[in-house]
């Protein structure tokens, strides 16, 4: 293939057989705002405050930061090359098929993983609940659900998602209502502790910048999820309208979700309790301000995040497979399409997602904790594709389709090197951490495999 033929084709890849456009902007706008709060943000975060303390809120800042100019370049490529397979399909556009090849598979296996993971989370809760009932049954009932939901039809999806978010948005925005009343002193039975949780106990940074960087890590990988609104949007009534409004409202909504409640969090407990990391710190501040019954209420809370975390996974890793394949990136098997959905793909993502649950019981010291591992830093790798290709994206859309730039990237280029050297520094950061280093080495390889894969595939159809 020559040099111009194969510019043509990294700008034109192969359409999706088109799917359903069954989802509404109150789906999309809902998905947008679900897609903020998960349970990495409920439980996870206690981990991040014990390692950094008070600061834990400039960790938020600095990694909510990053991802903002990560969704603003996203958006500007999925406005003006609307897809399912969003940041995988412009790094085809962008860099060659073993781009989108290395990008799309490395989502995919990190979205099936989830989908286990998220399974077995929710699947803990409810046998806490009812404990003479085994787990596996329980991951096995929400992933029927979920797949039946996802065969149906993409409305299904988005209705679930609907109302998912709903409940998700509504308990932070509660918690937050009544945190900033416990911090202002004017909630009966509270009062206001003043900024003695943010100097005391060892200072805004307890345990150094040491501390710092453990936090920062903890903060990155919380914000994962935002993604699927851009592969959600392929299939809404409006996707360059729906991307463009969900991409200018992701600052407040990071601001206000992620840094707003770290904030409350940390003013209101102090940062070394106990119960921030055994019980998480919002059941903590709850407790702490005397709402009763505070525990089983974020355990509700948490499992509808496990839920909407688990069902959003199953439609992003099966429209990614679909995509992939559609553009001849994987197996012609998965890309059957019935009455819009592409079901192949959607019953593979959710056998992947139970296989991966099956290790966790059967190989839970060996093979699991290396899958674990591999998929460590996938987010990262995604977001470097995405950052380089917007990169030569913009100038081609500038020069050849310049009405396409609905949404453009802030102070391009400048924002788009500095989110680069922030995602470098990420890593170096990993590298230079135990707990982490290991998954940046899996993670790697990984990444490596799957882009020699890609290249190899390229060059054998480009002979061709």
């Amino acid at each position: 293939m020559s040099g111009s033929t194969l510019d043509s084709a990294r700008e034109t890849p192969a359409a999706d057989v088109p799917l359903s456009h069954g989802l509404k902007q109150r789906h999309l706008s809902m998905i947008a705002l679900g897609g903020v709060i998960g349970a990495g943000l409920f439980v996870g975060s206690g981990a991040g405050i014990a390692a950094a303390g008070p600061s834990i809120v400039v960790a938020y800042a600095l990694s909510g930061l990053l991802v903002m100019l990560v969704m603003r370049m996203l958006g500007e490529m999925s406005a003006a090359y609307p897809s399912s397979g969003s940041f995988s399909a412009h790094a085809e556009r962008a860099l060659g098929p073993w781009a989108g090849f290395t990008a799309g598979w490395s989502f995919w296996v990190l979205l099936c993983t989830a989908v286990g993971l998220e399974g077995i989370g929710a699947a803990k809760i409810v046998t806490g609940w009812l404990p003479d009932t085994p787990e596996w049954g329980w991951v096995a009932l929400f992933m029927v659900v979920f797949l039946v939901t996802n065969l149906a039809a993409v409305k299904n999806f988005g209705e679930f998602e609907f109302w998912f978010a709903a409940l998700k948005v509504g308990a932070i925005s509660l918690f937050l209502v009544l945190g900033v009343l416990a911090v202002a002193g004017v909630l009966p039975g509270t009062d206001s502790p003043g900024l003695s949780r943010l100097t005391g106990e060892g200072g805004f940074l307890p345990n150094g910048s040491e501390g710092l960087v453990i936090g920062l890590l903890a903060s990155v990988f919380a914000y994962g999820g935002l993604e699927t609104v851009t592969i959600a949007a392929a299939e809404s009534e409006d996707p360059v309208r729906g991307v463009a409004r969900a991409v200018r409202t992701a600052m407040w909504r990071i601001a206000l979700f992620y840094i707003g409640s770290m904030a409350v969090v940390v003013t209101l407990v102090p940062w070394n309790a106990k119960a921030v990391v055994d019980k998480g710190p919002y059941v903590a501040a709850l407790e702490h301000i005397g709402i009763p019954g505070a525990a089983q209420v974020m355990n509700v809370v948490v499992l509808v995040a496990l839920l909407s975390a688990m069902n959003a996974n199953i439609y992003g890793s099966s429209r990614i497979a679909y995509s992939l394949v559609a553009r001849g990136q994987g197996p012609k098997a998965l890309a059957r399409v019935s009455r819009g959905v592409p079901r192949a793909a959607v019953l593979a993502s959710c056998v992947s997602g139970f296989v991966c649950v099956v290790l966790s019981y059967w190989r839970p010291d060996d093979v699991f904790p290396w899958l674990l591992n591999m998929i460590g830093a996938v987010i990262l790798v995604v977001w470097v594709f995405i950052a380089v290709s917007q990169l030569r994206l913009r100038r081609r859309l500038e020069r050849e389709a310049s009405e396409k730039l609905v949404v453009r990237m802030w102070a391009f280029p400048a924002l788009t090197w500095v989110a680069l050297a922030g995602m470098a520094a990420i890593f170096v950061l990993m590298a230079r951490e135990p707990g982490t280093r290991v998954q940046l080495y899996a993670t790697g390889g990984m990444t490596l495999v799957l882009a020699a894969l890609g290249y190899a595939r390229q060059r054998a159809r480009a002979k061709s």
